[in-house]
């Protein structure tokens, strides 16, 4: 569990709640499901008009990172490569098959695979970065999902708030229904700048930095490949190593 993220959130939450008790206002009058209702459902219409569903629901499925404890096995990494630098100038890079084995990341398995297969070095770096490419394309267009909600919420708060004084106008006759009229109008407009604020950007964020690290990742991975693939010393391929482990 990340509790970064969790604390993040927890933190924003409680400030906004206390404000609101310091002030004398009551917390109650925060929650009004129709505000909510409409914020959500018009921010994510608008995300799933602008985008395809793959991406919609991948981006949606990404929110699972944010929250997990972001795991970074680059050290471990390194110590394999180096094991298959040392082998394969041991023994040849045709005998990494049983290392091939052991790998479960997709990956991975296929640039051991291509170096033992004898790719020319070259056509191994073009190979893998083209398939690095449209991985990061991929993700991040996932991602945007969240940067998008981020621009919509704040001005579908204000169609809600829109909607809300027109209850209200509609009912001048009736104090009873002013109340709740007043109520969605104003808690729309922070829904919609609290969500985007506190909630879609930041996620939207983290999002990109985890891709970012993914891709360090592979680049590392990919370098790696090369060298070795190239008949490099396992010293000098420690070395390139080195510059992805600061």
């Amino acid at each position: 569990m990340d509790w970064s993220s969790l604390g993040g959130i927890a933190l924003a939450l409680i400030g906004i709640l206390l404000g609101q008790a310091i002030e004398g206002g009551k917390i109650g009058s925060l929650v009004q499901p129709a505000a909510f209702l409409i914020v959500m459902c018009g921010t994510f219409g608008a995300v799933l008009l602008q985008t395809n569903t793959k991406s919609f629901i991948a981006g949606l499925l990404m929110v699972r990172q944010i929250f997990s404890t972001p795991i970074d096995d680059r050290q471990a990494l390194a110590n394999r490569i180096n094991m298959w630098s040392h082998f394969a100038r041991k023994e040849g890079i045709f005998m990494l098959e049983p290392y091939l084995k052991k790998e479960t990341d997709p990956f991975v398995k296929k640039g051991l695979q291509l170096m033992i297969d004898g790719t020319p070095p070259e056509k191994l770096r073009q190979i893998c970065a083209i398939d690095m490419h449209f991985y990061e394309v991929e993700q991040r267009n996932a991602a945007k999902i969240w940067n998008a909600a981020g621009g919509y919420a704040p001005t579908v708060g204000i169609l809600g708030a829109v909607l809300g004084l027109i209850h209200v106008m509609e009912n001048l006759s009736d104090p009873s229904k002013l109340g709740s009229g007043i109520a969605v109008a104003f808690v729309a407009t922070i829904y919609g700048v609290g969500l985007a604020n506190l909630l879609f950007l930041p996620i939207a964020n983290k999002l990109k930095l985890l891709i970012q690290n993914e891709m360090m990742r592979r680049e590392m991975l990919l370098n790696a490949w090369v060298s070795i693939a190239s008949g490099d010393h396992p010293k000098v391929v420690e070395e390139r190593l080195l510059s992805y482990l600061r």
